[in-house]
């Protein structure tokens, strides 16, 4: 028999994941501006355009690097959670 959720419970995970979203936006629009003044005293004027390649370069790389190491501590966490429920 499938479990099925409540709507109450579904309404609070879909707000709850909106929530989370919209903090992440916040988040990242925050890091962006001070990268970007960064790149402004590295680089002098923002509009150049070799320092808004740059910018774009090295955040894609960061990016990309965070989401590889996140999503490595998820599957271990996971697999670490399987073999603990198979213990019980």
């Amino acid at each position: 028999m499938k479990n099925h959720m409540s709507f109450k419970t579904e309404v609070i995970e879909k707000v709850s994941a909106l929530l989370a979203a919209a903090f992440g936006l916040i988040a990242a629009l925050a890091w962006n501006g001070a990268i970007q003044e960064l790149f402004t005293v590295i680089f002098g004027e923002q509009g150049s355009l070799v320092a808004l390649f740059a910018y774009a370069v090295i955040v894609t790389i960061i990016a990309v690097i965070a989401v590889i190491l996140i999503g490595r501590a998820a599957a271990k966490a996971k697999r670490e959670d399987e073999v603990a429920a198979t213990r019980r």
